[in-house]
């Protein structure tokens, strides 16, 4: 698509590629830019950068925003640690990752509250979402856990960090957190009528192996940098699915596997986290004997330090490399020579985004490349297919059984449909009778079924699935049901909201208002095959008066197939 007259949305936009991208997309003229960064400071700057690279366009053409799109809008300005050491605003990060996505967990989300805002028709992310969420440490959480778990089991009583630990550890859970991201991303993108959707990602370690020689701590290669590289992975397979959504964004991921550099090249202060390096000296006559236990570190009030402070921080040569840090010229070598690293520049990065967002194929995004890799269905499969059916079918006679649905693959809708569908199929046979019956007398008969047959019953309470009785406040069921699921909570109240939620997701549903329901559908796939043109035997249209067999009968797994891809919107995008 043009990027000309639009809208377009760079996260992370302060940063080494960011800055790179923002430059590349204003030689293509958008309407506005919205830059954010992590911190105002940050934002600002990269705004005021812009203005000055781009002084004849207005001020009002460069919009700054700042703050922590991973958490809700109310936590975006604070910083992890401050969350993490407040109980109160832990809770509030343990219920938005691992509560369901309801519509009040979305609309107070950062990131919805920033689409929804601006409504940017291109999104370009330069966050580097892998760092953010692996460089938590889940294993040294993990490790502060165990330890409290430890001091309990010695004491004999819980220590008093003990559940800070455990709420520490469900807040540093990886998995929920991307999880829940790329679901606010999505619907986000839906609402604020995004088009394209562009992810710079990373490899995770440079391009580089398991056998990485760079590492956070003495096991080779690390677990927190394997886990930055496992998050990565992960993210780009939920983007995958994205890309497969229909209305979804186009998706779209360049994925460097290299060092990103440079920003710039100078002489100053060296900083570690934003914080200068002090210089410190320990001259041999004060030299500690290894003896005894040895401390890693030291707090400023201890007086067994032998060291003193010099009271200046490092200076020296560096190359600045953005998110990545600053590195000495011997560091920068190391990692950028042939057969390490190596290098790619910010300003390839931005070019092969602005190409792809204009239509072009720079052979570079990942999306792309698995949908070519990836194993379609195939036709040998789809030939199959129907000898399969036919041997099923073969067999349920031979035994004398129906295979309607066992709850094993899931979702319990998919069983609940199944039975329905079957009950309808052995009250009256075929679609039209249906549609034609009174709702009253479908609703009787189906009771009348569940009554006298108690095989049928049984098959279907048995794995699990309720059956809510006509009157709509009476249940048939065995020792387990689905729905509502089971998360450690054992009971919940009854209430015909939840009622009706239940009889949605997983409960064979005998009231009249669900058999409407049915009606309905029978009606509208009859009216689908009357809109196919008399005579028309073209390619065109796959559901025809052939396929659903002139509706003399009705075959539950064909009927709740169309229910997924047309009713629920479910159809698969690619083949």
């Amino acid at each position: 698509m043009d990027i000309e007259g639009k809208s377009v949305l760079v996260l992370g936009g302060w940063g080494l590629v960011g800055s790179a991208v923002c430059r590349r997309v204003m030689q293509r003229n958008p309407s506005r830019l919205i830059v954010t960064s992590l911190l105002r400071t940050e934002a600002e700057q990269a705004v005021a950068q812009l203005r000055t690279e781009f002084p004849k366009l207005r001020k009002s053409t460069f919009i700054s925003w700042w703050g922590n799109i991973f958490v809700r809008d109310a936590l975006k300005d604070k910083s992890r640690s401050e969350i993490l050491s407040n109980e109160k605003l832990r809770a509030m990060l343990v219920e938005d990752s691992l509560d369901d996505l309801t519509e009040k967990v979305l609309r107070r989300a950062s990131l919805y509250q920033l689409l929804t805002k601006f409504r940017p028709e291109i999104i370009i992310d330069c966050v580097n979402s892998a760092t953010a969420i692996a460089y938590q440490d889940l294993f040294q959480v993990a490790r502060e856990v165990v330890t409290a778990m430890n001091k309990s089991k010695s004491a004999g009583r819980t220590e008093p960090r003990f559940y800070e630990t455990i709420e520490r550890l469900l807040c540093t859970l990886y998995t929920p957190q991307l999880i829940r991201h790329v679901q606010i991303l999505y619907q986000s993108m839906n609402q604020a009528g995004t088009r394209i959707y562009v992810k710079i990602g990373t490899s995770g370690t440079g391009g580089m192996g398991l056998n990485i020689p760079y590492t956070h701590s003495e096991e080779r290669p690390s677990r927190v940098l394997l886990g930055k590289s496992a998050i990565a992975g992960a993210h780009t397979l939920l983007l995958f699915l994205m890309g497969r959504t229909p209305d979804a964004p186009i998706t779209k991921e360049i994925k460097p596997a290299a060092a990103i550099a440079w920003k710039k090249i100078a002489f100053g202060e060296i900083k570690r986290q934003g914080k200068p390096i002090l210089l410190f000296d320990c001259p041999p006559e004060k030299a500690i004997p290894l003896e005894g236990k040895l401390q890693v570190r030291y707090t400023a009030s201890d007086k067994t330090a032998t060291w003193t402070s010099l009271n200046e921080p490092l200076k020296s040569v560096f190359i600045d490399t953005g998110e990545n840090g600053i590195f000495s010229r011997g560091e920068f070598e190391a990692i950028s020579t042939p057969g390490q690293m190596e290098f790619v520049t910010p300003e390839e990065i931005a070019q092969d985004v602005v190409f792809e967002i204009l239509g072009g194929n720079t052979g570079h995004d990942i999306i792309n490349a698995l949908d070519n890799a990836t194993l379609a269905p195939t036709y040998r499969a789809g030939f199959l297919f129907n000898s399969a059916i036919k041997k099923l079918e073969k067999l349920e006679k031979e035994h004398g059984v129906e295979s309607v649905a066992f709850e094993v693959l899931g979702p319990p809708r998919l069983s609940k449909l199944l039975f329905e569908a079957h009950l309808l199929r052995l009250a009256f046979s075929d679609m039209k009778s249906v549609v034609h019956t009174e709702t009253r007398a479908i609703s009787k008969r189906l009771f009348s079924l569940i009554s006298e047959n108690k095989k049928l019953r049984a098959e279907i309470i048995s794995i699990g699935i309720p059956i809510l009785l006509p009157d709509g406040k009476t249940l048939l069921r065995g020792p387990e049901i689905k729905i509502p699921t089971f998360r450690g909570i054992n009971e919940f109240e009854i209430t015909l909201k939840h009622i009706d939620l239940w009889a949605h997701d997983g409960w064979v549903d005998l009231r009249g208002a669900n058999i409407d329901h049915w009606k309905d559908r029978f009606r509208k796939i009859m009216r689908n095959v009357d809109l196919i043109p008399s005579g028309d035997t073209s390619s065109q249209f796959l559901r025809t008066n052939e396929y659903w067999k002139n509706f003399t009968e009705i075959d539950p797994g064909k009927i709740v197939g169309w229910i997924f891809s047309e009713e629920e919107q479910g159809m698969r995008m690619k083949a």
